[in-house]
């Protein structure tokens, strides 16, 4: 089946094909790079995000109130006597990742590991918002 140049010209995919291009294009310095996983157990919540290349002292942690934000920068590739690429996909530059949960977090308590490019931030549910164990008088 062919397609006509007015079926070409107006095929919306491949318009928002073309302006997701020039809007990543126009942005390149911050992205939501890097992915992460979020999950929940009953006193906290784990994220965890593969970050590779990236050094510790080039990592940003903060939180407030339910709010989680990992910021940094990863570092391009040294280039010695590159022409031209075959291929280029290994991204670098600067990147924020902010993260909601379901509870306030207790800031204080915050640990966070970085082991073999995985980073790894234990964030412990904000006492106040525990559930209390109400005892009844007599």
């Amino acid at each position: 089946m062919t397609t006509t140049y007015l079926e070409r010209v107006l095929d919306p995919w491949r318009e928002f094909d073309r302006m997701s291009r020039v809007l990543r294009s126009a942005t390149p310095h911050t992205t939501e790079y890097p992915a992460v996983n979020v999950w929940v157990n009953g006193e906290d919540a784990v994220i965890t995000s593969e970050i590779p290349g990236v050094s510790t002292e080039d990592i940003d942690i903060s939180v407030t109130g339910n709010s989680v934000t990992l910021r940094g920068k990863r570092p391009a590739e040294e280039e010695t006597n590159v022409q031209s690429y075959h291929r280029h996909e290994l991204w670098h530059g600067n990147f924020s990742k902010t993260v909601q949960l379901p509870f306030n977090v207790d800031s204080e308590k915050v640990h966070a590991s970085y082991k073999n490019g995985v980073l790894s931030v234990s964030l412990p549910k904000l006492e106040a918002e525990k559930p209390k164990k109400i005892k009844i008088e007599l």
